[in-house]
């Protein structure tokens, strides 16, 4: 029987477990769900014949092992950092393997074995990254094979939470892993704009908030994300004298992120002392910053609250990680929204080409979220096209090959995530 293993049932995971017992249904298919909470697992599974919940510490080798002989193909929804240990056991026992997550120089350094076993190592195959990738490379593939010349591409995506949700000073709510949240941004961002290289430290990332206009929608700002270079190669966008990928916030967000960032209130590394310490007291370093425009929504994040932070918190990451969780939390019946839009501009036949490429999509509550269904189901879409032999790719990948992205997109139409074009 041909088995599907996943590692991880958290935040972004319940949508892909719901369709991938609904998989494992059709298709007589085993589906195993580990995570260290079993009692997680099973109330995502709902009790279903179909699927298998395994509770597991990862870091134990033995198990971890056993687990993934039982299985062809492997999914991964654990923190970044231990991807490696499952996928050096892939390598071994001759497993493809799916991520989420960047691909990064570990992963790399198994890309020969992984071409001598003749396995599927795919990564970046979520949201951002992953559907960024797809739709984007389908939009330039399609540019290119009319000869058009791509001279300025920008790709802009956010978790946000829906306008009807919408109901704290903030204009957010965590609909993902709010550590990645707090630290978001803490590398700085290099792009290109205008043919000229920019680098623009962690500091002034909140700064401006550039707007740009989805239809539906009221404007959205953006931040650069990351690296945006490394992709110009990736994507062959060569000629392009504008290239970044930038992260989506509604504008308010950057009033109270900017003072928040330039206090060091999202600092990992400072040792910090929770013995008899108040977020009032923690928190001190931004009173300087506070102003009109951010202070309603710096109090209602309870950083000036006269009482203990958490006493387990080594960070002022920890607090704010704590706070975010607590004060930005989804109610049960609110819905979280994740908006892309890729912006080109091109050159065909002596013309000029403007082309906006946007997707809007909605969650049922804060189980079923919009985050949770765009990060999972390319995952769940890219393990059950492995198995039915329609995915027949080997090697180390991220998913900007038209075999890849082809299938994947028509399977994400079919469950509602479909992207709308305007050209100008």
């Amino acid at each position: 029987m041909k088995t599907i293993l996943l590692f991880g049932a958290g935040k972004s995971a319940s949508v892909l477990i719901k369709y991938l017992i609904k998989e494992a249904e059709l298709n007589s298919w085993k589906f195993i769900v580990a995570d260290a909470n079993k009692a997680l697992i099973e109330n995502k599974t709902n009790g279903s014949k179909f699927a298998e919940a395994v509770q597991l510490d990862i870091t134990d080798d033995l198990a971890r092992e056993k687990l993934i002989q039982r299985a062809h193909v492997v999914i991964s929804m654990m923190p970044p950092a231990l991807h490696f240990l499952i996928a050096k056991d892939c390598v071994e026992w001759r497993k493809h393997l799916l991520t989420a997550s960047y691909l990064d120089d570990n992963m790399k350094s198994l890309r020969d074995e992984i071409n001598h076993r003749k396995l599927l190592f795919l990564c970046e195959m979520g949201l951002d990254p992953g559907i960024d990738h797809m739709s984007a490379m389908k939009l330039i593939d399609g540019i290119k094979e009319q000869a058009g010349v791509i001279t300025s591409f920008k790709s802009h995506c956010g978790g946000l939470i829906a306008p009807e949700s919408d109901n704290n000073p903030w204009h957010y709510k965590i609909s993902w892993n709010p550590r990645n949240v707090v630290l978001a941004g803490n590398a700085g961002a290099r792009y290109l704009e205008a043919g000229e290289e920019k680098l623009l430290a962690y500091q002034a990332l909140f700064d401006k908030a550039n707007t740009v206009k989805v239809p539906g929608l009221d404007a959205l700002a953006y931040y650069p994300n990351r690296d945006s270079l490394g992709y110009i190669p990736v994507y062959k966008l060569h000629d392009a004298k504008t290239f970044v990928r930038t992260t989506l916030r509604y504008p308010a967000f950057f009033e109270g992120w900017n003072a928040v960032v330039a206090a060091g209130l999202t600092s990992d590394n400072d040792a910090i002392d929770a013995t008899q310490l108040t977020f009032k007291r923690w928190s001190e370093s931004i009173l300087p910053l506070v102003n009109e425009r951010n202070r309603k929504m710096l109090t209602y994040l309870g950083l000036f609250e006269d009482t203990a932070v958490p006493t387990g918190a080594n960070s002022s990451a920890d607090i704010l990680q704590y706070l975010l969780e607590t004060k930005l939390a989804m109610a049960p019946v609110d819905k979280d929204m994740i908006v892309m839009l890729h912006e080109f501009i091109y050159e065909l036949n002596g013309e000029h080409k403007n082309l906006q490429s946007s997707l809007v999509v909605k969650g049922e509550d804060n189980i079923h979220t919009a985050m949770a269904k765009t990060v999972g189901l390319p995952l769940g879409i890219a393990a059950k096209l492995l198995l039915n032999g329609t995915l027949t790719l080997k090697g180390l990948h991220i998913p900007i090959l038209k075999e890849i992205y082809e299938p994947v997109l028509a399977e994400l139409e079919k469950e509602g995530i479909i992207f709308t074009e305007s050209l100008h």
